[in-house]
């Protein structure tokens, strides 16, 4: 079984109704390694480092495809509007740099910096930074940004960074899976971990919402205009609609991406890609000229590519007027309770 075809078949088990049963065993031994060292750096045998500015880390329980670069990229700019100077750290996951950490803008590489370093960057315009060692990385932020507040995309289990506020994304429609820990199922964490954290954020794409915890909020993950890679060219979506097109993704949960642009009225031929795949013009190759639409997450690895009937898909996070205002009410209470305030009151 090749790589691609093995990750799609776990994947199914994860989020199916049984664990992967050869797994378990490794399953025990994660739950009390993980388990050690959370103890250690809750009773002081290994020292959290502080940082000079707060830190807010978005991550996820679960195995990927939570929407956690898109509210990134939402609470970011959202901080900036009111006066705040965000800078951001990532992982790099997938980047081959050799130094790391890496100060990242829109035209990095990702093959250096990781797609989702990359694409924040082009998002948000603000500062980026990125390293597998997030101490490091935020160290590396403060040193050559005026940020005062510092958002990490991914890094909940990063246990040695200490930080102001946990935000914790799942999705709404596959939940926890088979409720089982990794590898044998899809939890990096106990459930009773989103009892910690200050937010719980449910990303759908669709009005229903299959799977939400009480006291969560929606996360509206929308599709908005499609945009050519080779000339710029944005057009609506419903331009596409009734038309049969090829789909790629290279995402934690390609599947919900081809759905959402069904429910959209597109044919969709979907080509799933391994998660933070470095991808080739060949992948994008179809024996066709139907269009080959694909998220913007893939779409900042092909830009060196010459492909004229490639479209890639804008996407966004949004919420609901009151859930908006309340994220960023209890945000900018803990950042007050840490001495930091807007330069100008958005």
């Amino acid at each position: 079984m090749s790589g691609n075809r093995f990750r799609a078949w776990l994947l199914r088990r994860w989020y199916g109704n049984g664990p992967v049963w050869f797994c378990i065993p490794l399953t025990a031994l994660f739950i009390g390694l993980t388990a050690i060292r959370r103890w250690c750096y809750r009773h002081g045998v290994f020292t959290a480092v502080t940082l000079p500015a707060p830190v807010i880390v978005v991550g996820n329980i679960t195995v990927g495809g939570t929407g956690k670069t898109p509210f990134v990229a939402w609470l970011a700019q959202a901080l900036q509007a009111q006066g705040y100077q965000p800078g951001i750290i990532a992982r790099g996951h997938g980047g081959r740099s050799e130094h790391w950490p890496l100060l990242v803008t829109s035209a990095t590489d990702p093959l250096l910096a990781g797609d989702e370093a990359v694409l924040l960057a082009r998002h948000t315009h603000l500062p980026v930074v990125a390293g597998p060692d997030r101490v490091s990385a935020a160290r590396r932020l403060l040193e050559k940004f005026p940020v005062n507040v510092i958002i990490s995309d991914d890094g909940l289990q990063h246990y040695r960074m200490a930080r102001l506020i946990d935000i914790i994304m799942l999705d709404g429609k596959r939940g926890f899976g088979n409720l089982w820990r990794l590898p044998a199922g899809p939890l990096r964490e106990s459930t009773e971990r989103l009892n910690e954290a200050d937010f719980v954020v449910c990303k759908t794409d669709s009005a229903a919402t299959a799977f939400m915890p009480a006291g969560s909020v929606v996360m509206h993950l929308s599709l908005g205009n499609v945009i050519r890679l080779w000339d710029g060219r944005s057009v609506p979506l419903a331009e596409f609609s009734g038309r049969r097109v090829h789909g790629v993704a290279g995402i934690g949960h390609p599947e919900q991406f081809f759905a959402a642009l069904k429910d959209r009225g597109l044919l969709v031929d979907g080509r799933v890609l391994p998660d933070h795949a470095q991808l080739s013009a060949a992948d994008m190759l179809f024996n066709d000229s139907l269009p080959v639409l694909m998220t913007e997450k893939d779409a900042v690895k092909c830009r060196g590519f010459r492909l004229p009937h490639h479209w890639y898909v804008e996407a966004a996070a949004r919420f609901a007027e009151d859930d908006a205002a309340r994220i960023l009410r209890v945000v900018r209470q803990r950042l007050l309770t840490a001495g930091v305030e807007p330069a100008s009151r958005g």
